[in-house]
């Protein structure tokens, strides 16, 4: 199968999940249980499958986080509340956030019905091994309600194509930071300021990473990106899709054309609904 099509899948799948972080629904459902809004959230939401772990292992799976801000975040959050806690935190605003952009009426349809059934099928062939955050969640139980069962799905193949993802851009060489700081150069990331308040890095960690990027070539003077960034880059997205294959030759070429078409209206009315503030885009 064209190892695209899982790429095309993932892209339309993965908002289902992630509208979630800029939701204020999970928000008040974390601070229901003690969270405070922001990093020690969203870290807390993250890592809860993995059990109370400390900020070395949030660091290392979630990779472009300055370990500074996740040591000041975690372990605090476990003692304010549990991760079995903030996982039922987290279902409850999952459930509210698609409510709201989805409808009632979707949720309940025989193509919501469909949709969760054709990604569920697909996270079969999901592999755990080198997977942490991928094998954490897929230890939880799937929900019973389509909709949710559909989130929970999303969920496994974000964090399954996630995991190999980062594997990828250890093999390019390239730090967290890093391959942030290279990404915003494309100009499709959220904008660098967004991305160095919420992974806390400084201006100057910042500045001095796209010094050391230009230094490799992958950054011209202007901060844009190079012909050996964009190469480098593609062989990391190319070398992530043959980690996340799996899924999708496990479902075939037809049915992951149907699960990217089904999605790909559900997520079109979530963004519809306003589910990313599009002013966080650009690279700034």
């Amino acid at each position: 199968m064209d190892m695209t099509a899982g790429r095309r899948c993932h892209d339309v799948l993965n908002p289902l999940h992630s509208a979630a972080y800029f939701a204020p629904e999970p928000a008040e459902e974390f601070a229901s249980v003690g969270l405070e809004q922001g990093a020690m959230a969203y870290f807390a939401g993250r890592a809860a499958p993995l059990g109370a772990v400390g900020a070395g292992t949030v660091t290392a799976t979630f990779y472009n986080f300055n370990h500074d801000l996740v040591a000041r975040k975690i372990p605090a959050a476990w003692a304010v509340t549990t991760p079995e806690a903030v996982l039922a935190a987290r279902l409850r605003g999952a459930d509210r956030t698609l409510r709201r952009l989805l409808g009632d009426e979707a949720l309940t349809s025989k193509e919501m019905a469909e949709t969760a059934e054709l990604a569920l099928r697909a996270t079969e062939a999901c592999r755990r091994e080198g997977r942490p955050l991928y094998a954490a969640n897929a230890g939880l139980p799937v929900p019973e309600e389509p909709h949710l069962a559909l989130w929970h799905a999303a969920t496994l193949l974000r964090e399954h194509r996630g995991d190999g993802h980062l594997a990828a851009l250890a093999v390019a060489g390239l730090s967290g930071i890093e391959a942030l700081v290279l990404h915003n150069a494309t100009g499709k990331a959220v904008a660098s300021a967004v991305l160095r308040q919420t992974r806390g890095w400084s201006p100057e960690q910042w500045d001095a990473t796209r010094d050391r990027l230009r230094e490799r070539g992958l950054l011209d003077e202007a901060g844009d990106m190079t012909e050996a960034g964009a190469a480098l880059r593609g062989e990391a997205e190319a070398l992530t899709d043959r980690l996340d294959a799996a899924p999708y030759d496990h479902l075939g070429p037809d049915a992951t054309a149907r699960l990217t078409e089904l999605a790909g209206g559900f997520t079109r009315t979530a963004l519809a609904a306003g589910a990313f503030p599009a002013q966080l885009f650009g690279k700034g």
